[in-house]
């Protein structure tokens, strides 16, 4: 049903029901996209996108049970990009995906800026980020949130800022999709993670790292 849905505005999709065969597809050819179902015969979605994420960024979009909020934050802790539960509104789906999609398509003439705070390097067009020299491996997605806090470095951006450039979609109490590449981006900062602050009731602010002073 999905797959005609889609096909009948305008996208090119490809769909399999075996997690086995899915995941062998999505590491070996080229898509923009991936739905998620966690529910799948062969490996169910977890696994599949936990393998996923060690060899490819590839966008994914997860598919949970209505309820299931642990379902839903450990699916972005495995690194999806967004995440809806079932039953759902196709329409909605569709808007997820282009929101996703709007975020994660790599804009060519963009590709010479560089955004540099302290030893903290992130070139947008090409989605690659390092800090003190080592890649960070940032999802498509968390290199558009650690984009939008190195651009407002000693400003806070509210998680509702976030979710809007990221989802079109403010931020509710209960959706953690933001929270959730923040910590993501903090755990492969390692050393730098305290660079990237808390404000309570608020967001996140990225700052500058003191500069050391040299006798």
């Amino acid at each position: 049903m999905l797959t005609e849905f889609f096909r009948q505005r305008g996208f090119s999709v490809e769909c399999e029901k075996d997690g086995i065969d899915g995941l062998n597809r999505a590491t070996t050819e080229s898509f923009d996209l991936l739905i998620l179902d966690v529910m799948l015969p062969g490996i169910d979605g977890f696994i599949a996108l936990e393998t996923l994420r060690r060899k490819s960024r590839l966008p994914v979009l997860m598919l949970t049970a209505r309820g299931e909020r642990g379902e839903r934050i450990q699916g972005l802790e495995l690194g999806a990009d967004d995440y809806l539960p079932k039953p759902f509104d196709p329409d909605e789906l569709l808007a997820r995906v282009q929101a996703i999609l709007r975020r994660t398509t790599v804009v060519g003439a963009d590709a010479e800026e560089t955004l540099v705070v302290g030893e903290l390097r992130l070139m947008p067009g090409t989605r690659d980020a390092s800090y003190r020299g080592e890649k960070l491996g940032l999802t498509a997605m968390e290199c558009e949130v650690l984009e939008q806090l190195m651009r407002s470095c000693g400003r806070v951006v509210s998680r509702d800022q976030l979710s809007l450039h990221l989802y079109n979609r403010p931020a509710t109490a209960f959706d953690r999709s933001v929270d959730t590449h923040v910590s993501r981006i903090r755990r492969k900062m390692g050393g730098g993670r305290d660079f990237i602050l808390s404000v309570r009731g608020t967001g996140y602010q990225l700052c500058q790292p003191a500069k050391v002073e040299t006798l």
